[in-house]
């Protein structure tokens, strides 16, 4: 069989466009559903390039041990020498957003205040850090803004804490977080492929917080005044280029973490100071937005992968009608 592109993934609606951009560059593919299954560690895997698009939010669609499952693969396509995009580390860094803090903050790049708690007694120990400020609580393990909320006072999140409408997150991790009040209902997620800078969506918040563009991902009413109505302007915005300093850090960090693909979210406050929250490892794209920018976020991973898999052994990739 000739080496070809091997897509690691959970969810087959979000690989569609993926599928569409493959077969536009007539380029060799399949794909690997890892929800449930078997790894002889002993076998020697497929010739080819593979990219791991495992979500976080794996468990919302039924798919619990669609992470750890990753993990075992990627870990025995690295050990045979395989090219793999977006790795072992970039599986870590996407399951665990308090794993993404630390690793953000080592690289030099500001994070929200945020504190780790397993329990609802330590969770509710822990709001006392926060005084009298709105907080953020959010699972550690996330994806689609599943199980964020927004609470303005500390009273108010020790209510729901200890009330029967708290779940405890998937992996018992909850996250405690300063909320960044931005002078406009404004975020921005720069997008990186091949671990440079491609380009960046500014997001407006006013019609809720969305974490992925191909989902519906919101903090409650935080982003949306009741009354207020939806705004004129689209919601999702391509803009060319971000602060360059803040460029070079994120390529930096993603350099340092083994990450090729990824989303960074971040927020700038009423000083100007600007905080990254999240780094999804298996980024979408809103196709309305790149349609009026004339961009394709999916196309350009496509032609990535197509010239690391001409790359191996320096032969051109097999290229199919």
């Amino acid at each position: 069989m000739y080496p070809r592109i091997h897509v690691l993934h959970e969810n087959a609606a979000w690989v569609e466009p993926l599928r569409a951009a493959f077969v536009a560059e007539g380029l060799p593919f399949e794909e690997w559903f890892l929800d449930e299954g078997k790894v002889d560690l002993e076998a020697l895997p497929p010739e080819g390039v593979f990219y791991n698009r495992m979500s976080a939010s794996s468990y919302t669609r039924d798919h619990r041990y669609g992470p750890e499952l990753t993990a075992i693969v990627l870990a025995w396509l690295e050990r045979h020498g395989r090219r793999v995009v977006n790795g072992t580390r970039a599986v870590a860094l996407e399951i665990s957003k308090a794993a993404q803090y630390a690793a953000l903050s080592a690289a030099g790049i500001r994070t929200p205040r945020t504190i780790a708690a397993i329990g609802r007694q330590r969770l509710i120990e822990a709001s006392g850090a926060f005084g009298a400020d709105p907080v953020i609580l959010k699972p550690n393990r996330g994806g689609k803004g599943h199980g964020v909320q927004l609470f303005q006072s500390v009273d108010a999140l020790r209510q729901f804490v200890a009330s029967d409408a708290y779940e405890a997150p998937v992996d018992g991790v909850a996250l405690l977080q300063q909320y960044i009040r931005a002078p406009e209902p404004f975020i921005t997620r720069a997008e990186f492929i091949g671990g440079r800078f491609f380009y960046a969506v500014r997001v407006d918040t006013r019609q809720g917080f969305e974490l992925c563009p191909a989902d519906q991902c919101q903090v409650g009413d935080a982003f949306c005044p009741a009354g207020e109505s939806a705004p004129a302007t689209p919601r999702f915005e391509i803009i060319d280029a971000i602060d360059p300093l803040l460029r070079q850090r994120y390529e930096r960090f993603l350099a340092t973490n083994g990450i090729e693909v990824a989303g960074i979210e971040f927020i700038g406050d009423a000083e100007g100071q600007v905080f990254t929250y999240d780094v999804n490892t298996n980024t979408n794209y809103n196709p309305d937005a790149e349609a009026r920018a004339g961009r394709s976020g999916m196309g350009e991973i496509a032609r990535f992968l197509g010239r690391e898999l001409s790359a191996l052994d320096h032969l051109p990739a097999r290229r199919v009608g």
